[in-house]
């Protein structure tokens, strides 16, 4: 089956109820409508789901997929937290990602959408290529980040990996990237612990089939190239780390890295999960982030 085109993969950003992905059973469903909005800035249309009312909560999605990664806690922390997913430049319902946009040129778009929500500084998650981003909107904008949430990441992959596995990572994308398009498929290898958890099976899929080989091919040059090692011990913000214990692409001893290097941090492992978290274990994560939220932003009396 061949891919969508970009234009085909967005639906309507303009305030129009979009699908967030097959609905999906329990809790998930209740977020299958939502309301796509959309913030213009830089030349292109950001996208993102807002739902809930509460202290803001920004949700970064890792590479080759988009904000419908996070229903999960979408569903899950509406009732306390103002809960924001965008579809970076380039996925989702977001305009295609200019050839020479840079990692600060998404951290400013990034900016634009927290201060288009405007209700003051945010705690922003990001998961693996997310939190790299996350780190990157610290180093240029710290005043919008209230707090910082780092989920299986990286402080790039030249910052956290082994020179051979960068090099390793980079020349199997070439390889996907390389194939013909009926066979394009960018979800890389090991981000579960286990086999996909099989309510969101359909959705990974739906993810895959509209990512755009020229966000890939972008991103993966990013990762290569970026080293953030610098940020981490002049980050002020309070910290949550949240890993999955048995994460093969950013392995615990990345996590002790960042607890290491960070002055103000805390690091919650996940036990049975892997890269991918949010998804693996949606419950504990969203205890995680819950109880880390309340102690940093405590109602007021």
């Amino acid at each position: 089956m061949g891919h969508p085109s970009a234009a085909e993969a967005r639906t309507d950003p303009h305030g129009s109820k979009g699908q967030l992905g097959t609905p999906l059973d329990g809790v998930f469903r209740r977020v299958t409508l939502l309301r796509v909005q959309v913030v213009r800035t830089s030349g292109l249309e950001v996208a993102y789901e807002r739902v809930g009312e509460g202290p803001p909560l920004v949700l970064v999605h890792g590479g080759t997929v988009d904000g419908r990664m996070w229903q999960p806690q979408l569903a899950g922390l509406k009732d306390e937290f103002t809960v924001v997913a965008w579809d970076e430049p380039g996925a989702g319902r977001s305009s295609d990602v200019p050839a020479d946009f840079g990692l600060p040129d998404y951290a400013h778009c990034l900016a634009a959408l927290i201060e288009e929500i405007a209700l003051g500084p945010a705690h922003v998650a990001g998961l693996s290529w997310g939190g790299t981003l996350v780190l990157e909107l610290y180093r240029h904008h710290p005043e919008l980040a209230a707090t910082l949430i780092l989920v299986d990441t990286y402080a790039g992959w030249k910052g956290s990996l082994p020179e051979e596995e960068v090099r390793a990572r980079v020349e199997g994308v070439g390889r996907v990237l390389a194939a013909p398009p009926e066979e394009f498929d960018p979800t890389p290898p090991g981000l579960f612990a286990g086999a996909t958890p099989t309510e969101f099976v359909p959705l990974m899929a739906e993810m895959a089939a509209v990512a755009r080989e020229a966000t890939v091919r972008l991103e993966t040059g990013l990762m290569a190239e970026t080293d953030q090692r610098d940020l981490l011990p002049v980050i002020t913000a309070p910290t949550l780390l949240i890993w999955g214990a048995l994460d093969v692409r950013s392995p615990l001893s990345v996590a002790g890295e960042f607890e290491r290097a960070i002055p103000d941090t805390k690091l919650v492992v996940i036990p049975d999960a892997g890269h991918v978290s949010n998804l693996e274990q949606p419950e504990r994560f969203n205890e995680a982030v819950r109880e880390f939220c309340r102690a940093q932003s405590p109602p007021a009396l």
